[in-house]
């Protein structure tokens, strides 16, 4: 299929790769597969849906959408860019019991709210801004601690590269050399200060997991920035494994996953592809990136689940997740140009529950003889 056939995809036939049986074994994707067989005991994860997609609802109208969908769990944006009028955070965090009311709402629905997030650029070199991501990233931890929601999720922040820069630099590579120097005065002066204070702002309130999304253009990126600052700050720093910003880097996701778990950093989840176009890979690389599918010469944009990777590869991540004893949430994130909304989010609860079934399913019974 070329590209402008990929695009066209119409909703009937995304219809049938949401319904479709999933393959048994693994197929060549174009990635490394990694065999990840469930193991008996493991945990049925919860699958869920981070909100943003349905910010135009009440939040009424939005739990009801989520029971019809058939969703589990719910990830609220509180802060940032991913505050909405569904969460007033000011006036929640002002009145525990205003708070209490509007989490029993999800709780009357039979929707868990499993993570508060608080996106944002804390670090950003403008202070009045860096100012106000930080308030709602401290209120999103606040209401956290009010409601015994177990996981903050964020970004790390990016600063500039040096005390005068008035924008944000991503840098990433240590030459020429006064790329060196600002990457680490970036590191010493900004970021592990930062996140140090705020560590002990979130254990002071008994939030005890702050899932750092690995995303481009913020100092946390990918597994091992990660891991630097889980190394500098401590263990209330962990990942939110939003894949779709792993893929384009080149990442494996099964041995991204194990290496997070293996530290134990692996709090949350996000749910989300990536498609390629390998013509454009070949002649751009993978930096060529992009938000907007009209752009005919971009490498790569993100997609709904199955959408991108195959749904055998999906259900290799699910098991994964369920073989490495991840305890968070599959939340489900639509940024797909192409399948928004409602249509995005319905398509990869199918995708995800039809392998998450499959996984559980495949478990030996009690007693049951094995070879």
């Amino acid at each position: 299929m070329n590209r402008r056939e990929f695009l066209g995809t119409s909703l009937t036939a995304g219809a049938a790769l949401a319904a479709a049986p999933l393959a048994g074994g693994a197929v060549n994707t174009g990635e490394a597969q990694t065999e990840a067989a469930p193991k008996s005991g493991i945990r049925k994860l919860p699958i869920g849906v981070f909100n943003p997609a349905f910010t135009g609802l009440s939040l009424d109208a939005m739990l009801d959408k989520y029971v019809s969908l058939g969703a589990e769990a719910a990830e609220v944006g509180a802060a940032g860019y991913a505050s909405s009028e569904q969460c007033p955070l000011s006036e929640l965090v002002a009145d525990k019991a205003r708070a209490r009311t509007w989490k029993k709402k999800f709780d009357d629905h039979g929707i868990p709210i499993l993570a508060v997030s608080g996106h944002g650029n804390v670090l950003h070199p403008d202070p009045a801004k860096a100012a106000a991501f930080d308030k709602g990233f401290r209120n999103t931890i606040l209401l956290a601690e009010m409601l015994d929601v177990p996981t903050v999720v964020g970004f790390s922040g990016c600063p500039g590269g040096s005390p005068t820069d008035k924008f944000p630099a991503w840098i990433v590579y240590k030459w020429p050399d006064e790329y060196a120097e600002a990457l680490e005065w970036q590191w010493k002066e900004r970021i592990i200060p930062y996140w140090k204070d705020l560590a002990k702002f979130a254990q002071d309130h008994g939030v005890k997991r702050i899932a750092l999304e690995m995303h481009p253009n913020f100092s946390v990126y990918n597994p091992r920035t990660l891991m630097r600052l889980r190394e500098a700050v401590g263990p209330v720093i962990g990942a939110n494994c939003d894949l779709s910003h792993l893929f384009w880097q080149g990442c494996n996701a099964v041995e991204a996953i194990r290496y997070l778990a293996s530290h134990g950093a692996l709090y949350h989840a996000h749910m989300k592809d990536t498609a390629f176009f390998p013509h454009n890979v070949d002649r751009f690389g993978v930096l060529n990136f992009t938000l907007t599918p009209s752009d005919l010469e971009a490498s790569e944009f993100f997609r709904s689940v199955g959408y991108g990777h195959s749904v055998s590869a999906w259900k290799d991540i699910i098991a994964t997740y369920m073989e490495v004893g991840f305890d968070g949430m599959l939340s489900v994130e639509n940024e797909d140009p192409l399948l928004t909304g409602e249509v995005g989010v319905t398509r990869s609860l199918a995708v995800l529950k039809h392998a998450r079934e499959e996984l559980l399913a495949a478990q030996p019974n009690p007693g049951q003889a094995r070879g």
